[in-house]
């Protein structure tokens, strides 16, 4: 799977990053090999929870196409 991280700098110092393709999916430190680290734990993390939703989510009624 391949997904965009977005790093930028932040006006405090140090770096964010997000993974648009993800909301929510966000991440901070003070180095770049930092934050690369970070936001890849948070990615992980956001997936997993992504995972666990879908597992936990009933079963459609009916299935609609438009």
């Amino acid at each position: 799977m391949k997904l965009k991280v977005l790093i930028y700098e932040a006006e405090e110092g140090g770096y964010w990053a997000k993974v648009p393709a993800i909301p929510g999916c966000v991440s901070q430190g003070e180095t770049l090999e930092e934050v690369k680290a970070n936001i890849l734990d948070a990615l992980q993390g956001c997936l997993a929870v992504r995972e666990e939703m879908a597992l936990q989510e009933a079963p459609a009624v009916e299935e609609l196409e438009v």
